[in-house]
């Protein structure tokens, strides 16, 4: 199904927590446009539905009208100037959500041709956390894992061992 592409790991991880902790009769809203996870949860037989590429720092309109019972998140908030704007209007009381962690021995990502593709943030866990919190969500799960990559270097050999995502289940307090 997934195995050959390139984020597999990233991708087996996601849906085993989501597995966890979501079952496939709860309807969910997945901000961002669709995308190869979206699809795999389509695939898995979860109802999906994605916001339409608005910049969800401005506009919440797909999330004020969707009536899902989850939101997903899955490496959108780093893209967001202000993610604690969109986590308060979120209606469903269920949240799985992950980000890319801060490394210390990685800069934060940036493009310089593609002005959505940027990392505004880049948090520890402590720093998601709270941000969860001030929002009014209390994390049930978490967990942090690592994604290597096939190269060769020191950034490489630390990406064996060092958590890059971390990603968490949270209900609305």
């Amino acid at each position: 199904m997934y195995e050959n592409n390139f984020p597999s790991k990233r991708f087996k991880h996601t849906l085993q927590f989501l597995e966890k902790h979501i079952s496939t009769e709860r309807s969910i809203l997945d901000l961002g446009v669709e995308n190869p996870f979206s699809k795999i949860m389509k695939e898995q037989g979860y109802t999906v539905e994605n916001t339409k590429g608005e910049d969800l720092d401005l506009d919440y309109t797909s999330v004020f009208n969707s009536n899902a019972e989850v939101v997903t998140a899955f490496e959108i908030f780093e893209h967001l100037i202000a993610p604690f704007n969109v986590l308060r209007e979120i209606k469903a009381n269920k949240l799985i959500a992950s980000i890319p962690m801060r490394l210390w021995f990685s800069p934060a990502y940036q493009s310089k041709t593609d002005k959505w593709d940027r990392h505004y943030h880049e948090f520890e866990d402590w720093q998601f956390d709270w941000l969860l919190e001030k929002a009014g969500w209390k994390i049930i799960d978490r967990e942090k894992f690592t994604n290597p990559t096939k190269k060769i270097g020191f950034r490489p050999l630390l990406r064996k061992f060092t958590p890059r995502y971390y990603i968490i289940y949270a209900e609305r307090i």
